[in-house]
């Protein structure tokens, strides 16, 4: 019989590599869905009814919860929503869902140094020469576009440092609520604070046609409830920061997927700069990167 202690980290590595690719699924789903609906309540309703679905498996979970915790949750899930909006405007916007989707992995780069603008946690060595190469790689982004930067790379970029905010914050403001029951706070909170900024400023369709509502479905299922479900189960088997260095993966998944599904290409250019941007990631987790090759 193998040895559990070898099966977990396995097992771990196996789902991650999964969410990857739900989450990058996700990308094409989503761009997919706004042909039919406006980009908020296209994020709103996903995240509503991915919330919905999960909160029946968080049910005992959330009953237990103050509403101390619970105001906790959904507060962040506000700054989530947040997020959110910018990244769904930047892909509306997206010319090339490779190029976003690495802009958009940014936020990672980005935690350690969030972390010690508001906390004052120092960051490791590495996040200090990781930032010019990532830094160096988004102008190289920038220069494709003719010496501009577009409006979706803007978004897209504005959406990654929010993630960062926001991963900081749920490592600190929430950290004692468990994963589930706090995803589906937040999940819930985006699609509620989303759907009324929707019905606010966006005019809804009269009609929304069944392949629009089939990539609606898409994202829900397997984006959204599936992907947050197995990630919350796989980071409980490993750890962080372990974790992260695996999940960094979404971005070239996403420009594998975009080059089959819609035939995206990239120039020289765009290859450097997104490339450029990966090894920034890398530098930033080499310690894990390093562990994770040494204990394989």
């Amino acid at each position: 019989m193998s040895d559990p202690i070898v099966r977990a980290p396995l097992r771990a590595d196996l789902l991650l590599l999964l969410v990857t690719l739900l989450a990058a699924s996700g990308w094409i789903f989503s761009k997919e869905a706004l042909n039919g609906l406006p980009p908020l309540l296209f994020i709103g309703s996903r995240f509503l009814l991915a919330g919905l679905v999960l909160a029946a498996f968080a049910g005992p979970a959330l009953r237990r919860l103050s509403w101390r915790n619970l105001l906790a949750g959904a507060g962040v899930g506000v700054l989530f929503s947040g997020a959110l909006t910018l990244w769904i405007l930047g892909l509306y916007h997206s010319h090339h869902l490779g190029e976003s989707a690495f802009i958009n992995s940014l936020g990672i780069l980005l935690v350690p140094v969030m972390a010690r603008l508001l906390f004052g946690d120092r960051p490791p060595r590495t996040t200090w020469i990781a930032l010019p190469v990532a830094l160096i790689g988004f102008g190289l982004l920038s220069l494709n576009a003719g010496f501009r930067i577009e409006p979706g790379q803007w978004l897209i970029a504005g959406s990654a440092v929010l993630f960062s905010l926001l991963i900081n914050t749920n490592s600190r403001v929430v950290r004692r609520l468990p994963a589930l029951p706090l995803t589906v706070l937040q999940l819930v909170t985006v699609g509620l604070v989303l759907g009324l900024a929707s019905l606010a400023v966006e005019p809804w369709p009269s009609r929304v046609d069944g392949i629009t509502l089939g990539w609606l479905a898409a994202s829900v299922l397997l984006a959204s409830t599936l992907r947050f479900f197995l990630q919350v189960h796989a980071q409980g088997l490993t750890t962080p920061s372990h974790a992260a260095v695996i999940l960094m993966l979404e971005a070239v998944w996403t420009a594998l997927l975009a080059a089959a599904w819609y035939g995206e290409t990239m120039t020289v250019l765009q290859l450097a700069g997104c490339g450029l941007i990966f090894a920034a990631l890398l530098i930033n987790r080499w310690y894990w990167v390093r562990k994770l090759f040494t204990r394989r």
